[in-house]
C-alpha cells in the first residue's frame, strides 16, 4: 500500500539529494566514467548516499535500487528506484536540465515518481491515483490535434542505437519542432503542457520508473514503441505524450522507419 506517509518521505529524499548536489553545480568536483562511458560525478554518489541514509534508517524493509550503488533488499514488496542525477551531462556542462528521480513501486509498478530539478527548484510529484503536482500546484499536459502542431524532445541523437534514429527523424519530420537535450527534465515539461512528446531509447529501469506516474498523473501516457506499458522487462524504448489520442499517430510514424529496413 502506497500511502500519502510515502509522499511524504519521497519529497524529503529528493530535498536531502537537492541539498548535496547544489553546492557541486558549476563548482570543482571529481569526475571519473564508468564502463559503459557515462561519466560519474562526487555529486552523483553524494546524492544517492543522501537518499540511501534516510530509507535505511525510516524504511529498512524496503528495497533500494540505485543507479551509483546497486541494489539492496530488491526483491523487496516495496523498492525504492534511485538516479541522483539524471542528465549528468548536462549537469557536468552547467545546464539546469538534470534532475534526480525518485520512485516508489510495489509488486513492480511505480506508483510514487518525482522529477527535482534542485538548481531551479522545480519539482514534480506523481502518485497514482492523485493527479500530478508542480511545486505543489496541480498540472496537466496539453491537447495536441495533430502531430504538425507538436513539440517533440528527446536527449539526444547519438542515444538512439542502430537504425532506430532513422524511425525518429521519421517522426520528428511529421512534428512542428524538435528539441534536444532535457533527458528527464522532458518528461516534467510534458506533465506541464510545455511539450507533447518525449521519444527514447536506451533508457533503463533507474531512467523511467519516476517518470511514469508524474506523466500519466497529469492526463499523458507512457508506452513503448509498439505501444505496451513500461515495465521491469522494457527494452528501454520509451514514448511519453502529452496527449495520448496521438498515440496511433506516434506509432505509425515510428513503425514506418521500420519498413524501409
Amino acid at each position: 500500500m502506497t500511502t500519502r506517509d510515502d509522499l511524504t518521505l519521497a519529497h524529503r529524499l529528493a530535498d536531502a539529494a537537492a541539498t548535496a548536489i547544489r553546492p557541486f553545480f558549476r563548482a570543482r568536483y571529481d569526475m571519473e566514467f564508468k564502463s559503459d562511458k557515462s561519466p560519474v560525478t562526487e555529486a552523483d554518489r553524494a546524492a544517492e548516499a543522501a537518499i540511501r541514509t534516510i530509507l535505511e534508517k525510516e524504511r529498512p524493509q524496503d528495497g533500494i535500487i540505485g543507479e551509483e550503488y546497486g541494489a539492496s533488499r530488491e526483491d523487496a514488496e516495496r523498492v525504492w528506484i534511485l538516479d541522483p542525477i539524471d542528465g549528468t551531462r548536462s549537469f557536468i556542462a552547467g545546464r539546469p536540465i538534470f534532475g534526480t528521480l525518485i520512485a516508489l513501486t510495489q509488486a513492480g509498478w511505480p506508483t510514487i515518481g518525482i522529477i527535482d530539478q534542485p538548481i531551479t527548484k522545480e519539482r514534480w510529484a506523481g502518485m497514482m491515483g492523485q493527479p500530478t503536482t508542480f511545486n505543489g500546484a496541480p498540472v496537466t499536459t496539453r491537447a495536441c490535434r495533430s502531430l504538425e502542431e507538436a513539440i517533440v524532445a528527446s536527449t539526444g541523437p547519438q542515444y538512439f542505437p542502430g537504425c532506430t534514429g532513422e524511425h525518429f527523424s521519421r517522426l520528428a519530420g511529421q512534428c512542428r519542432d524538435t528539441v534536444w537535450g532535457g533527458d528527464c527534465y522532458n518528461y516534467g515539461l510534458v506533465a506541464s503542457g510545455h511539450v507533447d512528446i518525449v521519444i527514447e531509447a536506451g533508457l533503463k529501469l533507474h531512467d523511467i520508473a519516476a517518470l511514469v506516474p508524474v506523466v500519466e498523473g497529469a492526463g499523458g501516457r507512457m508506452c513503448d514503441w509498439v505501444g505496451d506499458p513500461i515495465t521491469a522487462e522494457s527494452d528501454g524504448q520509451v514514448i511519453a505524450l502529452g496527449d495520448p489520442a496521438r498515440l496511433d499517430d506516434v506509432l505509425e510514424a515510428l513503425a514506418e522507419g521500420h519498413h524501409d529496413h
